[in-house]
């Protein structure tokens, strides 16, 4: 079983930092290059770059109320997500299609069925 994770692309566990900048902030964000490989996809599907992606999902948490005193944590759980989602179907694999056209709350209410 570990063979599939030990041996895979160290390329992807190593971290490599991003400076940007947020509303004005500069900030720089470290993350292993797995996790910037699914913010690039992610970003792609709906005509971003990583650092629009970044900045949008900042402000939306801000706007909802979240505290993001670990940024980073937020950004690996949204990846996470955005894979299992994937995996349960209810986010497409196709890449043309933009998450922004998804019906989230469909989508968050069918998440919360198989969680409860």
């Amino acid at each position: 079983m570990c063979k599939l994770f030990v041996e895979a692309d160290s390329e992807l566990w190593q971290s490599r930092a991003r400076s940007l900048r947020i509303d004005g902030m500069v900030t720089s964000v470290r993350l292993e290059n797995f996790f910037w490989n699914v913010l690039e996809e992610l970003a792609e599907r709906d005509g971003m770059n990583v650092v629009q992606l970044i900045t949008k999902l900042h402000n939306e948490s801000i706007e909802a109320g979240h505290d993001l005193g670990n940024f980073t944590s937020f950004l690996r759980v949204c990846c996470g997500r955005f894979l299992a989602l994937q995996l349960s179907g209810d986010v497409p694999t196709d890449k043309t299609q933009p998450i922004a056209g998804l019906n989230a709350d469909k989508i968050l209410e069918a998440e919360a069925s198989r969680v409860h």
